[in-house]
C-alpha cells in the first residue's frame, strides 16, 4: 500500500542542512519576474545584492536550488508515503515567517508527516517543515498540503474543513501578476526539477495540455504583488502567507488577486483573467506586521 497511515505519522522528522547565498537569492527574485521591466524599474531591492531584501516565501525553496542535488525521483518518498509523481498534485501552502530570512545563510530544517487525510477517491498529506538558524532561533515555518489521486479509501479521517468566505464587498485592492513562457523553466532552477513543469509529453500523461507553473510559483508572484502592492515593497512586513491552490496557471497566463482589509489580515482569492476568471489560488490569507 502507497500510504501505511501509522507508519507515516509515527515516523521521526527527517532533518538536512539547508545553505543559501546571495545568488539563490537573486535567481529566485528573477523567476518571479522581478526586474522584468530594467529599462524604467530595476528593482534593485530584489536584483541587486547591495541592500538585497528576501521575499518571505523564498523560504519555500531555500537550500534546494539546482546545484543542491541531482534531478528528483519519479516518486515521493518519504516514511510511509511512497507516491508516483504523476499521482500527485499540490493543494494547498501555508507559511509562518518567524524573522525576516537573511540573504545569505544556512538552517537546520525537520520535515514530518503532520497528518494525513481520506478524501475518498484520494488522499491528502500534510507535510511539515520548521527552519532554525545555526543558533537555534526559529526562522519559518511551512506546511504543504499534497494532494495524491487514488490514494484515498484507507480509513482515515477526512479532516475539517477550513472555513473561509469572500466578504460582500468590492475589494479593497486588485493586485496584477504577470508570466512569461519562460516563468516555469526559471523557477525549476530553485530546486523543483518535477518534469511537470517543462516536458510537454510528462504533462500530457498527467492531464495537462501543456506544462503548467508550480503553486509555489504562483505563491512567490502573490506574495511579490502583495509586497509591491499593499506593504509598500517592504517585505519584512509580510509574515504569514497560506492559500489553496484551485486551478492550473500556464506559463504566459496572469493572475489577479482581489485583496480585502480584516484587520492585520488580509483576505485573498486569485483568478486567471485569460480563463474566464478561472480560480487559481483560493481561500488565501495573509498576517502583516506594522
Amino acid at each position: 500500500m502507497p500510504i501505511n497511515l501509522e507508519k507515516a505519522l509515527s515516523a521521526e522528522p527527517t532533518v538536512r542542512e539547508a545553505r543559501w547565498t546571495t545568488r539563490d537569492v537573486l535567481l529566485y527574485h528573477l523567476s518571479l519576474g522581478a526586474g522584468s521591466h530594467a529599462d524604467v524599474d530595476p528593482e534593485l531591492h530584489y536584483t541587486f545584492e547591495k541592500n538585497l531584501q528576501v521575499l518571505p516565501t523564498f523560504a519555500m525553496v531555500a537550500g534546494q536550488g539546482i546545484s543542491a542535488g541531482e534531478l528528483p525521483p519519479m516518486a515521493m518518498s518519504m516514511p510511509g508515503v511512497d507516491i508516483d509523481l504523476r499521482r500527485i498534485l499540490h493543494g494547498g501552502q501555508s507559511l509562518t515567517v518567524h524573522r525576516p530570512i537573511p540573504s545569505s545563510g544556512a538552517a537546520t530544517v525537520s520535515s514530518r508527516v503532520a497528518n494525513v487525510w481520506d478524501k475518498g477517491k484520494a488522499a491528502v498529506i500534510e507535510l511539515e517543515q520548521a527552519a532554525v538558524d545555526p543558533a537555534g532561533a526559529p526562522l519559518w515555518t511551512t506546511t504543504m498540503q499534497i494532494w495524491a489521486r487514488g490514494e484515498g479509501g484507507f480509513g482515515g479521517k477526512p479532516g475539517q474543513e477550513v472555513a473561509w468566505s469572500q466578504p460582500d464587498r468590492e475589494p479593497d485592492v486588485v493586485l496584477h501578476s504577470a508570466t512569461t513562457p519562460q516563468t516555469a523553466l526559471l523557477y525549476r532552477l530553485n530546486g523543483d526539477l518535477n518534469p511537470l513543469h517543462a516536458d510537454p509529453a510528462f504533462a500530457a500523461k498527467a492531464g495537462f495540455d501543456q506544462p503548467i507553473l508550480h503553486g509555489l510559483a504562483s505563491c512567490g508572484l502573490l506574495a511579490k504583488a502583495l509586497v509591491d502592492g499593499v506593504l509598500d515593497g517592504d517585505a519584512s512586513r509580510l509574515a504569514g502567507l497560506s492559500v489553496r491552490f484551485a486551478g492550473p496557471l500556464y506559463p504566459r497566463q496572469s493572475i489577479r488577486t482581489s485583496v480585502w482589509r480584516d484587520g492585520k489580515i488580509l483576505l485573498l482569492a486569485s483568478m486567471c483573467p485569460e480563463r474566464e476568471g478561472a480560480p487559481v489560488l483560493t481561500h488565501g490569507t495573509a498576517s502583516v506586521r506594522p
